[in-house]
């Protein structure tokens, strides 16, 4: 349970500190623009956190580069010709209207046929486009559990997709749940089962700790560089991150 949040800046940079009940500190640098993150041990002072940030400061630094170097997309217009993503494919948009029930249809692994209403606003076609890909994940995540909760060894008794703004993914240790973020139907399917085996060992390890790290690698070997691949993968105009 985090028992105390607060912020610092080191050389300009801010840190945010969250203390909790671990016996390491932890420190990470998350996407879309590098925000700086250390869990720390409840008894560690901003003292002891600002002197670990000073002898990481050149690492940090260099992933807050790369991330603000990171490809966005512009606001999304919901027009013909635009790029959305899929699956981590690149496809085209194709806006077609007619009068019948608001639809999604991909061709080719090349185009997204979007078919509305000639009166549907930028924001009504957008919700379409985000239903097709609820329906998506939907179809993808059974199999993806199924799989996973054997080879972790535990069982989510509940699992969720919706629009998060911070992460990925989520758990609830007691109730649980997992919960996964919409935007990863745009993500490679193997980004999005990284994330599945994730929140399944959070539910045997709740923190970012050396267990955890240990869990993950026995579990799945590659998961730093499928990690490594959302992460470099386009960012939508919202700012998403893990």
């Amino acid at each position: 349970m985090i028992t105390d949040k607060s912020q610092i800046r080191v050389s300009g940079v801010p840190v945010e500190i969250v203390r909790k009940g671990i016996k390491n500190l932890h420190l990470g640098v998350y996407p879309p623009h590098g925000r700086v993150r250390v869990a720390a041990p409840l008894r560690v002072s901003d003292a002891a956190v600002r002197l670990a940030v000073v002898g990481k400061l050149g690492w940090i630094k260099r992933q807050r580069a790369r991330f603000e170097a990171q490809p966005r997309q512009s606001e999304r217009e919901m027009v013909s010709g635009e790029s959305h993503y899929f699956l981590g494919q690149r496809y085209r948009l194709r806006v077609v209207t007619y009068e019948g029930p608001a639809k999604v249809v991909a061709r080719n692994k090349s185009v997204i046929e979007l078919h509305v209403r000639r009166d549907f606003s930028a924001v009504q076609r957008e919700r379409v486009l985000q239903r097709w890909y609820r329906q998506q994940l939907k179809e993808l995540i059974p199999p993806l559990l199924q799989k996973w909760q054997t080879a972790v060894g535990v069982q989510a008794d509940e699992w969720a997709i919706k629009k998060m703004k911070t992460k990925w993914g989520a758990c609830n240790v007691e109730a649980r749940r997992i919960w996964l973020n919409l935007e990863l139907a745009k993500k490679p399917v193997q980004c999005l089962e990284y994330i599945v085996v994730h929140e399944l060992v959070h539910l045997l390890e709740r923190y970012h700790n050396d267990n955890f790290l240990a869990l993950m690698n026995a579990t799945l070997p590659q998961w730093r560089s499928r990690r490594s691949e959302l992460n470099a993968a386009p960012l939508g105009h919202a700012t998403w991150s893990y």
